[in-house]
């Protein structure tokens, strides 16, 4: 039987958010946005994978406009260098608060419940095999 003296474990979205973030950025190690890492490792949201090729162009469109025949793999490395210069030009650390601010390829970390958040971080804190 639980003790009712002992509270259930809380960590509040602002922390969810600075652990998540502190994992990605850590992983992705300035080089790509977290979009371009979490596509390539299946984590987290995905990033560009979460995305049919029509839902890419569509996201990215003032990059496919100009880059009608551009391959999805060279759209998506079109998208990673613009997150890096959006992160900065408005001085942030991750995609995610890029996105958060602008909501113009998908919404940041406001995409996201709390619950998915701690999934996330769960899922990224597990020990590798």
């Amino acid at each position: 039987m639980p003790n009712p003296e002992t509270k259930p474990d809380y960590i509040s979205r602002p922390a969810l958010i600075a652990a998540l973030r502190d994992e990605l950025v850590q992983r992705a190690g300035g080089d790509v946005s977290i979009c371009s890492l979490a596509a390539k490792n299946g984590i987290f949201c995905k990033g560009f994978r979460r995305y049919s090729d029509a839902e890419l162009k569509e996201r990215y469109s003032w990059i496919a406009k100009k880059n009608r025949d551009a391959t999805r793999a060279e759209l998506e490395e079109i998208a990673d260098r613009w997150q890096l210069a959006r992160q900065d030009v408005l001085g942030a650390v991750s995609a995610c608060d890029v996105q958060q601010l602008e909501h113009d390829s998908c919404g940041g970390w406001d995409d996201f419940t709390d619950e998915q958040l701690s999934t996330f971080l769960r899922e990224l804190r597990r020990p590798r095999t």
